[in-house]
């Protein structure tokens, strides 16, 4: 590990030289390119330099131990130091291994979310905009911008499905782990009897590709115009500007109908389209990788049930690390970071004992 970190190191003092020549300030790709990983190694570096200044600290404690001739009290500050220096280098240890873990490249990227309603009809249509809302409150308490690809609203407020974008340095990082089935439990608003039932809705959070990710031929594409229906009929409208693309080599079909601008309604489904290929493509690769799969905090498969929400006792359960919290109104308010923080430790954890075990 230490030869590794010592590598980092020079590294970052290379590109921190490089960064200030000219040649490569004029050329905005390459500066770009290099801020970035500049700024990637920088954790890394600053904590492996505090690690070897407190090893350099116990080290002259060491010696100052084994001197003779000191005195009882200058042994005693030089004891206190050698032991504070030594938990404290177990404690940098740990953190340097988490910091070296590889990382997802598309941690900094923004997000497409899609949610559709599950099993319950109407009852998980009225959920996924509880879920809907409750995103879009933690992407504002984080200062992300939100947006609406595309809605299929119910006429009761609920929605079949809604698709929007999360923009926001490190949003696919945060919400990764919001992928697949999250069950709600609650007396239903359409129901009269006062009888428990139990929902789904699935969730989906596909990273934003970019062009030169994920190259998709025109022939490719297969783009049907048709006119635009709301809920219940509503808001029906006249002209043909809503949009559906489907991509004939997978089969892949994306509409979109949100805007009355055929042209925005394009270039929406667009954009949803190339994060499902995007995912699918990451998904085949890690698919190709065992041992990264079994490390993974749940599989992120839409099929996969992550999260209870128990209207009756206020509880939320996320079962892929048997997490509980009474915070039901809290955390549908927006406020999830208690459980994202929670599943990225697990999920750090368990990449750090797959790669010992490598």
């Amino acid at each position: 590990m230490f030869e590794k970190l010592k590598l980092t190191e020079e590294r970052y003092n290379e590109i921190g030289s490089r960064l200030t020549d000219v040649s490569v300030i004029s050329d905005n790709k390459l500066y770009a390119s290099l801020m970035k990983e500049y700024k990637n190694l920088t954790p890394v570096v600053e904590k492996y330099r505090e690690y070897e200044k407190c090893r350099k600290t116990m080290e002259d404690a060491k010696e100052l131990l084994e001197e003779n001739g000191i005195d009882r009290e200058m042994k005693e500050l030089a004891q206190i130091e050698f032991d504070d220096s030594r938990e404290k280098l177990d404690t940098l240890s740990e953190e340097l291994k988490i910091l070296l873990l590889p990382k997802d490249p598309n941690d900094e990227k923004s997000v497409i979310i899609e949610i559709r309603g599950g099993a319950g009809g109407e009852e998980a249509a009225l959920f996924a905009n509880s879920l809907f809302r409750m995103y879009s409150m933690y992407a504002e308490a984080r200062r992300w911008k939100t947006e609406i690809l595309n809605a299929n609203p119910t006429e009761l407020g609920g929605f079949k499905e809604i698709s929007f974008s999360v923009e926001g340095e490190g949003a696919y990082s945060r919400l990764k782990y919001e992928s697949g089935v999250h069950r709600v439990q609650r007396v239903p608003e359409t129901e009269s009897q006062g009888r428990i039932h139990t929902s789904t809705v699935t969730v989906a959070v596909l990273a934003e590709a970019d062009d030169v990710e994920l190259e998709i031929a025109p022939t490719d594409l297969k783009i049907d115009v048709f006119r635009a229906s709301g809920a219940g009929g509503q808001h029906i409208n006249k002209t043909e500007s809503a949009v559906r693309i489907t991509h004939i080599p997978t089969g892949v079909v994306v509409e979109c109908q949100d805007e009355r601008s055929q042209h925005k309604n394009k270039d929406k489904a667009m954009k949803i389209l190339r994060s499902r290929l995007f995912e699918a493509m990451i998904q085949e690769q890690n698919d190709k990788i065992a041992s990264e799969r079994k490390s993974q905090v749940g599989t992120g498969n839409r099929s996969e049930r992550i999260r209870t929400y128990n209207f009756p006792e206020s509880r939320v359960t996320d079962h892929r690390i048997g997490l509980t919290l009474y915070k039901l109104e809290y955390i549908l308010n927006g406020s999830l970071d208690e459980i994202i923080d929670a599943l990225a430790t697990a999920d750090q954890a368990a990449r750090l004992s797959a790669q010992s075990e490598e």
